[in-house]
Protein backbone atom coordinates (compact mmCIF):
# COMPACT_ATOMS: atom_id res chain seq x y z
CA UNK A 1 0.00 0.00 0.00
CA UNK A 2 1.06 4.07 -0.35
CA UNK A 3 2.74 4.59 2.75
CA UNK A 4 2.84 7.97 4.38
CA UNK A 5 6.85 8.41 5.45
CA UNK A 6 6.19 11.78 7.69
CA UNK A 7 6.49 10.00 11.17
CA UNK A 8 8.30 11.64 13.73
CA UNK A 9 12.03 11.03 12.53
CA UNK A 10 10.72 13.56 10.08
CA UNK A 11 10.60 16.56 11.92
CA UNK A 12 7.63 18.50 12.26
CA UNK A 13 4.63 18.53 9.69
CA UNK A 14 3.23 21.06 7.73
CA UNK A 15 0.82 23.20 10.23
CA UNK A 16 3.50 22.57 12.71
CA UNK A 17 5.79 24.41 10.53
CA UNK A 18 3.19 27.08 9.29
CA UNK A 19 1.18 27.17 11.72
CA UNK A 20 -2.97 26.58 12.10
CA UNK A 21 -3.60 28.50 9.06
CA UNK A 22 -0.21 28.20 7.02
CA UNK A 23 0.95 31.63 7.39
CA UNK A 24 4.04 32.16 5.66
CA UNK A 25 7.64 31.47 7.28
CA UNK A 26 8.56 35.08 6.36
CA UNK A 27 7.50 37.97 8.32
CA UNK A 28 4.99 40.31 7.50
CA UNK A 29 3.18 38.57 5.22
CA UNK A 30 -0.45 39.22 3.70
CA UNK A 31 -0.86 35.83 2.52
CA UNK A 32 -4.16 34.52 2.72
CA UNK A 33 -4.83 29.98 2.68
CA UNK A 34 -8.26 29.30 1.74
CA UNK A 35 -9.99 26.05 3.49
CA UNK A 36 -8.97 22.60 2.09
CA UNK A 37 -11.40 21.74 -0.87
CA UNK A 38 -10.47 17.93 -1.70
CA UNK A 39 -12.08 17.58 -4.84
CA UNK A 40 -11.27 15.75 -8.13
CA UNK A 41 -9.71 17.36 -10.81
CA UNK A 42 -7.98 16.44 -14.55
CA UNK A 43 -4.50 15.62 -14.26
CA UNK A 44 -4.47 17.35 -18.42
CA UNK A 45 -5.25 20.61 -16.40
CA UNK A 46 -2.50 20.71 -13.46
CA UNK A 47 0.99 22.13 -14.13
CA UNK A 48 3.82 20.44 -12.37
CA UNK A 49 5.72 22.68 -9.63
CA UNK A 50 8.32 24.85 -10.42
CA UNK A 51 9.86 24.78 -6.90
CA UNK A 52 10.08 21.41 -6.96
CA UNK A 53 13.59 20.64 -5.44
CA UNK A 54 13.41 16.72 -6.06
CA UNK A 55 15.38 16.41 -9.45
CA UNK A 56 15.36 12.80 -9.96
CA UNK A 57 12.60 10.04 -9.64
CA UNK A 58 13.48 6.33 -9.78
CA UNK A 59 11.77 4.49 -12.07
CA UNK A 60 11.40 1.29 -9.75
CA UNK A 61 10.21 3.47 -6.94
CA UNK A 62 7.16 4.69 -8.93
CA UNK A 63 6.45 1.85 -10.77
CA UNK A 64 5.98 0.33 -7.42
CA UNK A 65 3.86 3.11 -6.01
CA UNK A 66 1.64 3.04 -9.58
CA UNK A 67 1.16 -0.80 -8.68
CA UNK A 68 -0.17 0.45 -5.18
CA UNK A 69 -2.47 2.93 -6.24
CA UNK A 70 -3.34 0.37 -9.27
CA UNK A 71 -4.54 -1.81 -6.26
CA UNK A 72 -5.65 0.37 -3.97
CA UNK A 73 -6.11 3.88 -5.24
CA UNK A 74 -4.73 7.12 -4.32
CA UNK A 75 -5.20 7.43 -0.44
CA UNK A 76 -3.17 10.57 0.20
CA UNK A 77 -4.38 13.62 -2.57
CA UNK A 78 -2.17 15.92 -4.16
CA UNK A 79 -2.46 19.40 -2.93
CA UNK A 80 -2.51 21.78 -5.96
CA UNK A 81 -3.56 25.86 -6.48
CA UNK A 82 -5.14 27.34 -8.78
CA UNK A 83 -3.78 29.39 -11.11
CA UNK A 84 -5.10 31.07 -14.78
CA UNK A 85 -7.40 29.61 -17.68
CA UNK A 86 -8.54 27.09 -15.02
CA UNK A 87 -5.61 25.24 -14.90
CA UNK A 88 -3.77 23.87 -11.56
CA UNK A 89 -0.08 24.17 -10.04
CA UNK A 90 1.11 21.54 -8.34
CA UNK A 91 2.40 22.28 -4.81
CA UNK A 92 3.40 18.50 -3.62
CA UNK A 93 2.91 15.20 -4.53
CA UNK A 94 4.86 14.88 -8.16
CA UNK A 95 5.46 11.28 -7.52
CA UNK A 96 1.89 10.46 -6.79
CA UNK A 97 0.77 12.69 -9.68
CA UNK A 98 3.76 10.41 -11.97
CA UNK A 99 2.52 7.67 -10.59
CA UNK A 100 -0.97 7.70 -11.18
CA UNK A 101 -0.49 8.83 -14.71
CA UNK A 102 1.42 5.27 -14.78
CA UNK A 103 -1.67 3.58 -14.63
CA UNK A 104 -3.76 5.48 -16.91
CA UNK A 105 -5.78 7.40 -14.06
CA UNK A 106 -7.08 10.72 -15.71
CA UNK A 107 -8.63 12.38 -12.99
CA UNK A 108 -7.29 12.83 -9.58
CA UNK A 109 -7.72 13.54 -5.92
CA UNK A 110 -6.44 16.92 -4.93
CA UNK A 111 -6.75 19.26 -2.49
CA UNK A 112 -7.31 22.66 -3.67
CA UNK A 113 -5.35 25.84 -1.49
CA UNK A 114 -5.71 29.74 -2.73
CA UNK A 115 -2.14 30.21 -2.01
CA UNK A 116 0.37 33.00 -3.16
CA UNK A 117 4.18 32.31 -5.43
CA UNK A 118 5.95 32.62 -2.08
CA UNK A 119 3.45 30.26 -0.08
CA UNK A 120 3.43 27.84 -3.09
CA UNK A 121 7.27 27.47 -2.85
CA UNK A 122 7.42 27.06 1.00
CA UNK A 123 4.54 24.31 1.36
CA UNK A 124 6.55 22.37 -1.84
CA UNK A 125 9.95 23.05 -0.11
CA UNK A 126 8.86 21.98 3.47
CA UNK A 127 6.90 18.73 1.88
CA UNK A 128 9.92 17.58 0.26
CA UNK A 129 12.71 17.95 2.84
CA UNK A 130 10.02 16.11 4.85
CA UNK A 131 10.72 12.91 2.74
CA UNK A 132 13.09 10.71 3.66
CA UNK A 133 13.95 9.36 -0.28
CA UNK A 134 15.25 13.01 -0.89
CA UNK A 135 19.34 12.94 -1.38
CA UNK A 136 21.51 15.02 0.65
CA UNK A 137 21.83 17.30 -2.30
CA UNK A 138 18.28 18.00 -3.01
CA UNK A 139 18.02 19.17 0.58
CA UNK A 140 20.68 21.14 0.81
CA UNK A 141 19.33 23.04 -2.11
CA UNK A 142 15.46 23.25 -0.45
CA UNK A 143 17.36 24.63 3.04
CA UNK A 144 18.95 27.00 1.26
CA UNK A 145 16.15 28.12 -0.95
CA UNK A 146 14.16 28.32 1.77
CA UNK A 147 16.81 30.79 3.33
CA UNK A 148 16.88 33.19 0.28
CA UNK A 149 13.61 32.90 -1.55
CA UNK A 150 12.10 33.15 2.25
CA UNK A 151 13.97 35.91 3.47
CA UNK A 152 15.21 33.86 6.86
CA UNK A 153 17.92 32.87 9.05
CA UNK A 154 19.89 28.98 9.74
CA UNK A 155 18.47 29.58 13.09
CA UNK A 156 14.74 30.66 11.84
CA UNK A 157 14.79 27.85 9.53
CA UNK A 158 15.77 25.30 12.57
CA UNK A 159 13.27 25.85 14.48
CA UNK A 160 10.47 25.80 11.91
CA UNK A 161 11.40 22.43 10.75
CA UNK A 162 12.56 20.98 13.81
CA UNK A 163 16.54 20.58 12.74
CA UNK A 164 19.39 21.33 14.55
CA UNK A 165 21.03 24.42 13.13
CA UNK A 166 24.25 22.79 12.90
CA UNK A 167 22.75 20.10 10.94
CA UNK A 168 21.30 22.35 8.62
CA UNK A 169 24.64 24.15 8.27
CA UNK A 170 26.49 20.42 7.34
CA UNK A 171 23.65 20.42 4.83
CA UNK A 172 24.32 24.11 3.25
CA UNK A 173 28.48 23.16 3.23
CA UNK A 174 27.70 20.37 0.58
CA UNK A 175 26.39 23.14 -1.48
CA UNK A 176 30.47 24.26 -1.71
CA UNK A 177 31.06 20.72 -3.44
CA UNK A 178 32.41 20.58 -6.93
CA UNK A 179 29.88 19.15 -9.33
CA UNK A 180 31.42 15.63 -9.53
CA UNK A 181 31.08 15.53 -5.81
CA UNK A 182 27.90 16.22 -6.00
CA UNK A 183 26.59 13.90 -9.07
CA UNK A 184 28.04 11.84 -6.24
CA UNK A 185 26.13 12.52 -3.69
CA UNK A 186 22.99 12.15 -6.09
CA UNK A 187 23.82 9.34 -7.07
CA UNK A 188 24.68 7.41 -3.54
CA UNK A 189 28.02 6.73 -4.56
CA UNK A 190 29.43 8.39 -1.51
CA UNK A 191 27.35 9.46 1.78
CA UNK A 192 27.02 12.37 3.46
CA UNK A 193 29.89 11.32 5.96
CA UNK A 194 32.62 11.42 2.91
CA UNK A 195 31.03 14.39 1.33
CA UNK A 196 31.22 16.66 4.58
CA UNK A 197 35.04 15.28 4.66
CA UNK A 198 35.62 15.64 0.79
CA UNK A 199 34.18 19.48 1.19
CA UNK A 200 37.14 20.54 3.03
CA UNK A 201 39.32 20.35 -0.12
CA UNK A 202 38.84 23.47 -1.75
CA UNK A 203 40.72 22.69 -5.00
CA UNK A 204 38.04 21.08 -7.35
CA UNK A 205 40.29 18.79 -9.18
CA UNK A 206 41.44 17.41 -5.52
CA UNK A 207 37.79 16.59 -4.82
CA UNK A 208 37.46 15.01 -8.23
CA UNK A 209 40.30 13.00 -7.03
CA UNK A 210 39.24 11.77 -3.75
CA UNK A 211 35.92 11.07 -4.90
CA UNK A 212 37.07 8.58 -7.76
CA UNK A 213 39.27 7.27 -4.95
CA UNK A 214 36.56 6.87 -2.93
CA UNK A 215 34.19 4.77 -5.13
CA UNK A 216 36.87 2.94 -6.94
CA UNK A 217 38.52 1.89 -3.73
CA UNK A 218 35.41 1.88 -1.66
CA UNK A 219 36.76 3.66 1.49
CA UNK A 220 35.29 3.89 4.42
CA UNK A 221 34.65 7.54 6.03
CA UNK A 222 37.45 7.34 8.34
CA UNK A 223 39.94 6.37 5.44
CA UNK A 224 38.41 9.65 3.30
CA UNK A 225 38.92 11.80 6.48
CA UNK A 226 42.79 10.62 6.39
CA UNK A 227 42.44 10.74 2.43
CA UNK A 228 41.84 14.68 3.10
CA UNK A 229 43.81 15.35 5.60
CA UNK A 230 47.03 13.93 3.50
CA UNK A 231 46.09 16.37 0.24
CA UNK A 232 45.25 18.96 2.16
CA UNK A 233 48.75 18.85 3.96
CA UNK A 234 50.32 18.49 0.19
CA UNK A 235 48.15 20.23 -1.31
CA UNK A 236 49.65 23.80 1.50
CA UNK A 237 53.11 23.06 1.02
CA UNK A 238 54.89 25.51 -0.43
CA UNK A 239 56.23 25.07 -4.25
CA UNK A 240 59.87 24.60 -4.24
CA UNK A 241 61.37 27.13 -7.15
CA UNK A 242 63.61 26.49 -9.02
CA UNK A 243 66.39 28.93 -9.29
CA UNK A 244 67.23 29.62 -13.41
CA UNK A 245 70.61 30.48 -13.89
CA UNK A 246 71.06 33.45 -16.92
CA UNK A 247 73.50 32.60 -19.49
CA UNK A 248 76.83 34.82 -19.86
CA UNK A 249 75.40 36.40 -23.12
CA UNK A 250 72.22 37.88 -20.91
CA UNK A 251 73.94 38.66 -17.77
CA UNK A 252 76.22 41.00 -20.04
CA UNK A 253 73.49 42.38 -21.59
CA UNK A 254 71.63 42.92 -17.90
CA UNK A 255 75.58 44.50 -16.79
CA UNK A 256 75.64 46.73 -20.06
CA UNK A 257 71.62 47.85 -20.08
CA UNK A 258 72.82 48.69 -16.17
CA UNK A 259 75.59 51.20 -17.28
CA UNK A 260 73.63 52.43 -20.38
CA UNK A 261 70.53 53.46 -17.88
CA UNK A 262 72.57 54.50 -14.84
CA UNK A 263 70.22 52.05 -13.23
CA UNK A 264 69.96 48.45 -11.51
CA UNK A 265 68.27 46.67 -14.32
CA UNK A 266 67.31 42.80 -12.97
CA UNK A 267 66.77 40.05 -15.58
CA UNK A 268 64.27 36.86 -14.66
CA UNK A 269 63.71 33.77 -16.32
CA UNK A 270 62.04 30.61 -15.37
CA UNK A 271 62.52 26.93 -16.74
CA UNK A 272 60.03 27.06 -19.79
CA UNK A 273 61.89 30.34 -20.83
CA UNK A 274 59.48 32.95 -19.80
CA UNK A 275 60.97 35.87 -17.74
CA UNK A 276 60.74 39.71 -17.22
CA UNK A 277 63.31 42.85 -17.27
CA UNK A 278 62.35 45.09 -14.21
CA UNK A 279 64.30 48.88 -14.53
CA UNK A 280 63.52 50.44 -11.41
CA UNK A 281 63.18 54.11 -10.95
CA UNK A 282 63.10 56.37 -7.48
CA UNK A 283 60.92 59.40 -9.14
CA UNK A 284 59.56 61.00 -12.43
CA UNK A 285 62.72 62.58 -12.85
CA UNK A 286 64.47 59.42 -13.12
CA UNK A 287 61.88 57.77 -15.33
CA UNK A 288 62.33 60.56 -17.50
CA UNK A 289 65.94 59.95 -17.80
CA UNK A 290 65.21 56.57 -18.66
CA UNK A 291 62.82 57.38 -21.32
CA UNK A 292 65.52 59.70 -22.86
CA UNK A 293 67.96 57.05 -23.25
CA UNK A 294 65.83 54.58 -24.63
CA UNK A 295 64.73 57.36 -26.98
CA UNK A 296 68.09 57.91 -28.38
CA UNK A 297 69.11 53.97 -28.15
CA UNK A 298 65.88 52.52 -29.98
CA UNK A 299 65.45 52.53 -33.68
CA UNK A 300 61.85 54.76 -34.61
Amino acid sequence: MEKNKKGSSLGKGLGAIFGDDLELLSAGSAARVKTDNNTTIKIASIDVNPYQPRTQFEEEALKELADSIKTYGLIQPITVRPIENGRYQLISGERRLRASQLVGMTDIPAYVRTVDDMLSIQMALVENIQREDLNAIEIAVSYQRLIDECNITQEELSAKIGKKRSTIANYLRLLKLSRDAQIAIRDNLISMGHARAIVALEDDELQATVVRKVVDDSLSVRQTEALVKKYSADFKKPKTKIKITLSDDIRNFQTSLSKKLNSKVNIQKDISGKGKITIPFASDDEMKKIIEIFDTILPE
